[in-house]
């Protein structure tokens, strides 16, 4: 069945929404830019047509930098319109008309082809006015007199002729006010020659210069006290002398020259450039018909985005359903695709296929739990039935029966409490000196009666000096188990040889035997919990199964590891290696320095409380009867 949930939550709404948007946004972007770019091609197309009137608006602006009027301005505008062919109309910003180059009058176009006013020039027409807007050309009371000029122009030549005699040609230039100027010279050779030559001479103000400088000053710093401040003074380029920062008075130096110049330039007109015969010169608009192509075409792109955002949503939304509906009916998903959902269904699958692997195992080990409780409590229960009705003497020999029966369920009982502490990571161990060697003979000594009775030879091997840090109950359990199984699957006459060595790291105990072996294909289940090579066999020649899943938790726990070699009927070895310095566990035990114990207290405290261990550490006649029980794996 197909999940319900809101429209808005659904993958292919919100990846068309998201689409949308994206192409609404890259429309919007790309509209913008193309009005920007068109504006732009507008204003070039409008600056080129301005750039063949240049002399025009250049001429009309250098008039009236240098007129406070426009009265004289007719003659001008006639001169122009002969050299460009143009009809020229010079209005005030009222349209009241200051000037016409031609004859009758004519309607005027709504926009003007610029504005003349010699203070607010705009920089893309005249380069030159720079960022303050003001036409250099506009110099008002810093226009030098007649003396004056002659007296720096005598200066400037003087000066480029003294620095010819050095090899360093220059041309004298006279600026707007009159002032001279030297020009082409090498900057290094002005510093350098500069006294000499007397360049710096040439460099002071004019007293004419110097009293509109101080004008200048006045107003400026009238315009900086008003904003708190610091008042300057000007040099002859309208630089603050002696500021590094000329931000915070730049603006007031602009409006005071302005304020200054205001009386001295004509004021501010409208310049109209016709064609010959008066009609206005072509412009730029954007005609409905365009408008129209527009909007079709922005609607055609959103409508191609959403059908294909909506085609790509339902391709990837196809596989994420079937996904979906494959976890709910718990079955595999039929996605194949080689993208990262098709890596996703993998995985997806191959959790399903672990999980089922996980549930059959779970399935036959709650069985298998079920037939070894099941076996020991027939057999009490029948014969404590046969008793009740007469059959058997309720004698020493039943009784013995009976509990070697329940020790057995006891013996399963802690094995899996065993397993259920280790799979929690509670499996606690109690860390204290002790000799593998010395230990693995007390197991022998222990062991001894039954491998006589099965006719089988236990010994010990030890090397190298065995002492470290273990839990001896634990250790006692791993080392007991392997000999339980090692004489168990030992026919008559073989041997179990206990292998005790060392090396500077760690600890090596080998469990040797001669007995049936294992198969190679059966090598890698014989550390599963309820696995036996041969499944008929019964708990008298099996065991419960449980055996080696605990040694090897027992020995994770102590930070080691364990391995088989075995070879059908030649026997198997099993081998634990232990690490000498510390316990270095790995989540399947916890080390408490503060559990530390005297061994007898632990071994009561496991024995007493059912807890964790096999019984290896509990009072010697159970640890018997429990050692009669252990069971043993292939």
């Amino acid at each position: 069945m197909t999940p319900s949930f809101p429209l808005r939550r659904s993958l292919v709404v919100r990846l068309t929404a998201v689409s949308l948007l994206i192409a609404l946004g890259s429309i919007a972007a790309t509209a913008w830019l193309a009005v920007q770019t068109t504006t732009r091609a507008i204003q070039q197309e409008q600056g080129q047509a301005l750039s063949g009137d240049a002399t025009i608006y250049t001429e009309v602006l250098g008039f009236a930098a240098v007129n406070h009027t426009w009265d004289q301005v007719g003659p001008k505008l006639k001169t122009l319109s002969d050299q460009t062919g143009r009809r020229i109309v010079l209005t005030t910003l009222d349209r009241r008309v200051l000037g016409d180059s031609g004859g009758a009058p004519v309607t005027l176009p709504v926009k003007a082809t610029a504005s003349v006013d010699p203070l607010h020039v705009d920089p893309v027409l005249l380069p030159q006015a720079g960022t303050s807007g003001i036409d250099p050309r506009a110099v008002g009371p810093f226009r030098l007199p007649a003396q004056e000029r002659a007296d720096l122009d005598g200066l400037a030549r003087k000066a480029a002729a003294c620095l010819s005699e050095f090899g360093f040609p220059s041309q004298v230039r006279d600026t707007a006010n009159g002032r001279p100027q030297l020009t082409g010279l090498d900057p290094l050779a002005a510093q350098y020659f500069a006294a000499k030559c007397g360049i710096y001479d040439l460099a002071e103000a004019t007293p004419t210069e110097s009293a509109a400088l101080r004008s200048l000053d006045e107003a400026v710093n009238r315009c900086l006290q008003a904003q708190g401040a610091e008042p300057v003074k000007l040099g002859l380029d309208f630089e603050a002398v002696a500021v590094v920062d000329q931000g915070p008075s730049r603006a007031c130096v602009d409006s005071a020259r302005r304020e200054q110049l205001t009386s001295f330039v004509a004021p501010p007109a409208l310049l109209f450039t016709l064609g010959p015969s008066g009609s206005p010169l072509p412009t730029f608009t954007l005609s409905q018909e365009n408008l129209t192509r527009i909007l079709a075409v922005t609607g055609g792109v959103l409508l191609l985005a959403a059908a294909i955002t909506v085609l790509v949503a339902r391709r990837l939304a196809r596989p994420l359903r079937a996904l979906t509906e494959a976890a709910q009916q718990d079955r595999p998903a039929p996605v194949k695709s080689r993208d990262e959902v098709g890596y996703l269904a993998a995985a997806f699958n191959d959790l399903t296929a672990r999980r089922e692997r996980i549930e059959e195992q779970r399935k036959a080990m709650v069985s298998d739990i079920a037939h070894e409780l099941r076996n020991p409590l027939n057999v009490i229960r029948g014969r404590l039935e046969a008793a009740e009705d007469g059959h058997l003497p309720f004698d020493r020999a039943l009784s013995a029966s009976l509990l070697e029966e329940t020790v057995l369920l006891q013996h399963i009982v802690e094995d899996l409490q065993d397993l259920a502490a280790a799979d929690a990571g509670r499996l606690r161990l109690h860390p204290e000196p002790v000799d593998a060697a010395e230990l693995a003979g007390h197991v022998a000594a222990a062991h001894a009666d039954r491998a006589a009775a099965a006719g089988v030879t236990l010994t010990v091997s030890a090397h190298g000096e065995t002492g470290f840090e273990a839990d001896p109950v634990r250790l006692r359990q791993i080392v007991s188990n392997l000999v339980t199984n090692a004489v168990r699957h030992t026919p008559a006459g073989g041997r179990v040889t206990i292998h005790v060595s060392s090396t500077v790291d760690e600890v090596v105990i080998a469990v040797a035997d001669t007995g049936t072996g294992i198969a190679a294909e059966d090598l890698p289940h014989v550390f599963d919990r309820f696995w036996r090579a041969e499944k008929s066999r019964s708990r008298q020649t099996g065991g419960s199964g449980l055996g080696l899943a605990i040694v090897r938790h027992l020995v994770r726990a102590h930070g080691g590891t364990i391995d088989v070699e075995s070879e059908v009927d030649s026997g198997s070895t099993f081998t634990v290696r232990l690490p000498k310095p510390d316990l270095r566990g790995e989540g399947a035990g916890v080390r408490d320095p503060q559990d530390v114990q005297p061994p007898g207290a632990v071994a009561q405290e496991r024995d007493g409380g059912g807890g964790d261990g096999d019984g290896e550490g509990s009072a010697p006649a159970d640890r018997d009867r429990r050692a009669a029980a252990a069971d043993r794996q292939p």
